[in-house]
Formats: structure tokens, sequence, C-alpha cells
């Protein structure tokens, strides 16, 4: 079992930033794919960002991929997500998720191990 907890959400001002942290823990072994996911009020969840096990691959949905960068540190078991010119329409639930693959994975469905989530709000 995987444990996944979150931290780095908050309130930012429209053209902030923030940095997220996800830190694993409870790992019996084996590589782990993981990611960054969003859910706003009355939407569905939707991918942000994903990276596999060696931090070579990386995916930011295109919408977002001037903006947000995913990476990590295996050596502390904790994947970042750095949030640039934050907008309003960027407030949500973040989530990140963990799935046993060396490879990217960018289907949200194939997460298996999720963490509670950190809000971030960004004021206009």
């Amino acid at each position: 079992q995987v444990q996944l907890v979150e931290s780095g959400g908050g309130l930012v001002q429209t053209g902030g930033s923030l940095r997220l942290s996800c830190r694993a823990s409870g790992r019996p072994g084996g590589s782990y794919a993981m990611g960054w996911f969003r859910q706003a009020p009355g939407k569905d969840r939707e991918t942000v960002a994903t990276i596999s096990w060696s931090g070579d691959s990386t995916f930011v949905t295109y919408s977002m991929k001037d903006r947000f960068t995913i990476s990590k540190d295996n050596a502390k078991n904790t994947v970042y997500l750095q949030m640039r010119r934050l907008e309003p329409e960027d407030t949500a639930v973040y989530y990140c998720a963990a799935v046993e693959s060396s490879a990217l994975v960018t289907s949200i469905a194939r997460y298996d191990f999720w963490g509670q989530g950190t809000q971030v709000t960004v004021s206009s």
C-alpha cells in the first residue's frame, strides 16, 4: 500500500506561484509512476501532469504546460508541481496519485493510490 500526503496549497493572487509537494511512503518495492490531478467544484477530476519513475519522462496537459512543471526527488520520495502565473481557473483541489509502473502513465483511470488533496485558491 502506498500513502501519499500533499502539501503546499493555499490562497494566492492571480499571477502568483505555488509549489505543491507530494511525499510517498509505505511502498513495498517496485517502481511507481506519479501524477498530479485536480478537481474544481462541479467539474470532473482532470490530469494536470504526470511523471515516470525515473523522472526522465513527463507529461503536462497542453493548456498548462507553459505554466506548470512536474519533477521528483526519488531520494526524498517526493513529487513536486511548480505552478506559475496562476489564474482563478486554476482554483481546485489538487491530488497526488501513484500507480505501479516504470513507464509514464497519463491515464487518470490507471492510478491506484490517491492522496487526500490540497486546496489551491487563486483570487482575482
